[in-house]
């Protein structure tokens, strides 16, 4: 049986190393590299500290994957598909929000998550490696924000904040996703619309915690792309440990070990924090 506090350790100790690389390179000048990824640009954009900082997790979640029998998935490591042969995977985003990094803005983070062969996420960790902000979670073991016991607080101003790829008025199916809007700011007892995008979906999705009452939204699509499962493995582990909507769009369960691609566009997500 896997011991899932001493892996969320581990997994802790792996986004903190990392994080201190990043944060170290974030004031230099960066350059640019491109992968395949998804249609948009954000998802064809690397760095040289993407890479150092997958094969520094890697190294360190190496040993659990010896002593477990766990698999690995990570952003830019070929997914060899042994995620469908073990019954655990680490599923990694050595820095995800890589854009933002890049334009020396907010918004980027290391992800860490372990997820069942079924696809349900039983570890979350997430880290800012510039403000040191740690969240972290185990299946039945609580929530914690830089280790102390942690839940999101409804803030009282007026404020719904809207978390999407881009403004609700370019967005795909606005006109749908409009109403929905309204009627949950008037449940919530809101008259202002706050909308926020331009980050990594990692921190979009810790946002949604952060500025509750929020809710993050990415319709489903044609094209690849939409994220992809270590976009957003930690982050729903977080949102289910604590009784939080981390769905596909329609609110069906997240697909977080589909075998076709990583890309999660047929899909498309929903999180919220109320």
């Amino acid at each position: 049986m896997i011991d899932l506090k001493e892996l969320a350790t581990v997994a802790i100790k792996a986004a903190k190393t990392a994080g201190e690389v990043i944060r170290k390179a974030a004031e230099k000048d960066i350059k640019i590299q491109h992968k395949d990824g998804g249609t948009n640009y954000a998802s064809q954009v690397v760095t040289e500290i993407d890479r150092k900082c997958d094969g520094m997790i890697r190294e360190i979640l190496k040993p659990t994957c010896q002593k477990y029998d766990l698999a690995i998935l990570t952003e830019e490591q070929e997914d060899d598909k042994s995620r469908f042969e073990k019954d655990y995977f680490w599923c990694v985003d050595p820095l995800d929000g890589t854009l933002a990094f890049i334009k020396k803005e907010s918004g980027f983070s290391v992800s860490i998550a372990l997820v069942s062969k079924s696809g349900k996420p039983v570890i979350g960790v997430v880290y800012d490696p510039i403000k040191e902000v740690l969240y972290h979670t185990y299946e039945d073991g609580g929530v914690f924000k830089n280790k102390k016991a942690w839940q999101p607080s409804k803030k009282d101003n007026g404020i719904f904040t809207l978390v999407t790829p881009k403004t609700l008025q370019k967005l795909p199916m606005a006109n749908q996703i409009k109403p929905v809007i309204d009627e949950k700011m008037t449940n919530q007892n809101c008259t202002i619309l706050k909308e926020v995008y331009g980050q990594g979906a990692v921190w979009n999705a810790i946002r949604v915690l952060e500025e509750c009452p929020a809710i993050m939204i990415k319709p489903p699509k044609p094209e690849k792309g939409g994220g992809s499962l270590w976009d957003y493995a930690a982050t729903a582990c977080i949102f289910y440990e604590l009784g939080l909507q981390a769905t596909g769009f329609h609110g069906e369960p997240l697909e977080l070990n589909k075998e076709e691609d990583t890309f999660m566009n047929h899909q498309g997500v929903i999180f919220c924090s109320f």
